[in-house]
């Protein structure tokens, strides 16, 4: 018996269910589950990446609405996938107390309702480049944590943490907390406060050099957006990981220079990489985690080599090029080396 058989029957509830994570997610449960409740507010992702299925209902609204909270609970979910976020270190340097309220209060919430609703798992999304700060021993294991974090992004990820043991504890609330790295595949659009390797590829197909801030020779651990996927299905049905944090990463380091410099190969963009200064925040110089923990604890074994990942990623910009290159968001506070660019070029 599969662990997929396990959802068959079940109601299951993912918050954040539009964004890229999310939309795979529901794409895959939808498959397996009775049913699949979003809750998404659309505020980073578009409407038109929630799968259109016969056993998906979509709510559009916030996880601080209480109205819609009461709305998708009624469904009365058995699983809970918390994915829903303010997402992430930049947006919540400018945005500090929207981004206590949605990751701190919003999960709070979550679990509160989780608790009174009495479900048999609730899955939060949390953060390895939060919780080990900038000078944890690699590779990154779930036996150590930071106090030294430099953004509220990564204190409040923190917290939803520490709240999900405080729920797991007291409230007997069956939390399982999985750690993303750099995530990346289909159904992320580019934008002000998106991850790097989504708004390289644009940029890339828009013909602009890819900014890269620092030296190129910092690293990260990008991991293909299927394999957090199967990892978040075994987190919301295998019963050692009650309770348990675990990393969900490749297990493998990629320099950001190697990076910029495939995407242009890959697209064709002879406008090449420049350098910008380091954010301040930004003090990470190398990422690499141990999988080790999720390899034994639910059988997590990502196996999707990163060039065929972004290979498959870059295919996707292509397929829906017009509803990216619309959805694509670089408001005011971006690089004003950005904006000038993709206003030239697009004039």
């Amino acid at each position: 018996m599969s662990f997929l058989d396990q959802y068959q029957d079940k109601t299951v509830l993912v918050t954040g269910g539009a964004g890229a994570i999310g939309s795979n997610l529901t794409r895959a449960l939808a498959a397996v589950a009775k049913r699949v409740i979003v809750l998404d507010n659309l505020v980073a992702s578009p409407r038109w990446n929630v799968p259109s299925l016969p056993n998906v209902l979509f709510v559009e609204g916030d996880i601080l609405d209480e109205v819609k909270l009461k709305r998708v609970f009624f469904e009365r979910p058995q699983i809970v996938f918390h994915l829903a976020a303010f997402f992430a270190n930049q947006n919540s340097v400018d945005h500090p107390e929207n981004d206590l309220m949605v990751n701190g209060m919003g999960t709070l919430r979550l679990m509160e309702y989780g608790v009174l609703q009495g479900i048999e798992r609730f899955v939060y999304a949390s953060s390895g480049c939060s919780i080990y700060g900038h000078a944890a021993p690699l590779p990154l294991t779930e036996d150590f944590m930071s106090m030294h974090l430099t953004t509220p992004y990564q204190i409040t990820k923190m917290l939803g943490e520490l709240y999900g043991n405080f729920f797991h504890h007291h409230y007997n609330l069956p939390v399982v907390k999985a750690r993303f790295f750099n995530s990346y595949g289909p159904g992320e659009v580019p934008g002000q406060y998106r991850n790097v390797i989504p708004n390289f590829i644009y940029w890339a197909m828009k013909g602009l050099p890819l900014p890269i801030t620092g030296t190129g020779e910092e690293t990260r651990d990008f991991t293909w957006v299927g394999d957090i996927t199967d990892g978040l299905l075994r987190a919301g049905v295998v019963p050692e990981a009650i309770g348990q944090e675990f990393n969900l990463a490749s297990g493998r380091e990629i320099q950001i220079r190697t990076l910029a410099e495939r995407i242009n190969a890959a697209v064709g963009n002879e406008a090449g990489i420049r350098f910008a200064e380091v954010r301040r925040w930004d003090t990470k110089k190398r990422l690499l985690a141990s999988v080790d923990k999720a390899r034994n604890l639910i059988g997590y074994a990502p196996d999707t080599q990163f060039e065929a990942g972004l290979d498959q990623t870059i295919a996707w910009f292509r397929d829906n090029w017009e509803r990216i290159d619309h959805a694509a968001a670089f408001g005011p506070g971006a690089s004003s080396a950005v904006r000038s660019l993709v206003v030239k070029k697009d004039s």
